[in-house]
């Protein structure tokens, strides 16, 4: 399975999805003009590595986050990529979920706080970055 990956722009992250070392990468801000349209690829490939992973219910995915910024509509596509992982794991598929904040960004956090609320079926974990 190729891997994922599309440049960071100013309104839109870095994302970068390691079909082979199971790790899916996304940093950055995210307030796309049209959250759906960005994202859509996104959730197409992710359907795609689920079924790549067939009846593999041993290896974890790890999927780290480190959005710092990300608007109304980025906030309901991230909680659709969830959504995602969370049916997933309901079918036996293991993930790791890990949301990287600035201890500085309480938004992040709240928000991180949030979607760890929805996620019964993974782990995820909220991890404070230091400052410099």
């Amino acid at each position: 399975m190729e891997n994922l990956i599309i440049e960071a722009t100013r309104s839109t992250p870095l994302v970068h999805f390691d079909a082979d070392k199971r790790i899916l990468a996304m940093s950055g801000e995210s307030y796309p003009e049209n959250a759906a349209k960005f994202y859509q690829p996104i959730y197409d490939w992710i359907c795609e590595y689920f079924d790549s992973m067939a009846d593999d219910t041993s290896s974890i995915t790890t999927v780290n986050l480190e959005i710092v910024y990300f608007n109304s509509s980025s906030s309901k596509a991230l909680m659709n990529l969830f959504d995602l992982f969370e049916d997933a794991g309901t079918n036996g598929k293991k993930f790791r979920i890990n949301w990287r904040y600035h201890e500085e960004n309480d938004t992040a956090l709240e928000c991180g706080e949030e979607f760890k609320e929805e996620s019964a079926n993974v782990e995820f974990n909220l991890i404070e970055i230091a400052e410099d």
